[in-house]
């Protein structure tokens, strides 16, 4: 049987005497969808700002494709082909969708200042390329047709989308989403969900932090679940939905992830 996309391994991350990640195994698996879910204070983004190297584990490893990047920083890791989105959209406002877009095709050009300055065929070619491909993403995303607008003047759902555009430009072998329905509707989500699904079809895996549960249960291929920094559960949505423990820790409590 061959080795998972993400292998996480007794992963713990400590701030002083708080655990916010304790001895937590995680595996994502090529083609699949795997969700992690929990209450408030669970570990579930600290969990995700280690595997994408924005945060240095205290213990424990990371590996993709079996290659050890724990402790990389974040540059290295979306290199390797991570890619993330975040709970509070980090785009731009005042540029263009487009130029935004862009952005995230940077680490697979080879241009630099000299390059700029002496408007080389290189900078050219790759300025072309990466216009291209953004457009491509947007495509993709549903949402080229708003390239040319300010992202700070379109709606917040299409502003997700472009998130993700952003990250899907990269061409990333894993998509990290986190929180990707927060602040959108029923409609909206039922759309987000459609084209999260369209990743993994393109041959992604998708690892997402959600609290939206019908979202989560209808998504998922797996599920882990994080009460308090630990894992106290794993399972398919079926498993999870009929777990006591979970029940009793999340899904029957007031608390939202």
């Amino acid at each position: 049987m061959s080795a998972p996309l993400l292998r996480v391994e007794h992963l713990g991350m400590h701030f002083g005497g708080l655990k916010a990640v304790d001895d937590v195994d995680l595996d994502v698996p090529e083609g699949e969808i795997t969700a992690v879910i929990g209450p408030n204070g669970a570990g579930k983004s600290t969990f995700f700002n280690v595997v994408s190297g924005f945060c240095t584990p205290t213990t424990g490893r990371v590996a993709l494709n079996g290659v050890d990047v724990t402790g990389l920083a974040p540059h290295r890791i979306a290199r390797l082909g991570v890619a993330r989105t975040f709970q509070t959209t980090k785009l731009f406002p005042e540029a263009e969708v487009l130029d935004n877009v862009i952005i995230g095709r940077r680490q697979h050009t080879k241009s630099n200042v000299l390059d700029a300055i002496l408007r080389t065929k290189r900078l050219r070619t790759e300025a072309a390329e990466c216009r291209e491909r953004a457009r491509q993403a947007l495509e993709f995303a549903g949402v080229l047709h708003l390239e040319a607008l300010p992202v700070g003047s379109i709606p917040q759902e299409a502003r997700k989308r472009v998130a993700i555009a952003l990250a899907l430009v990269a061409e990333p072998q894993l998509l990290l989403l986190d929180e990707p329905a927060a602040g959108i509707n029923e409609e909206e989500t039922s759309g987000l969900t459609a084209l999260i699904r369209k990743v993994v079809e393109s041959g992604i895996a998708v690892c997402l932090v959600e609290h939206k549960m019908r979202m989560v249960m209808d998504l998922s291929d797996r599920i882990v679940v994080l009460n308090q920094g630990k894992k106290i559960a794993e399972g398919t949505p079926e498993e999870i939905r009929g777990d006591p423990t979970v029940i009793d820790a999340y899904l029957g409590g007031s608390s939202h992830a």
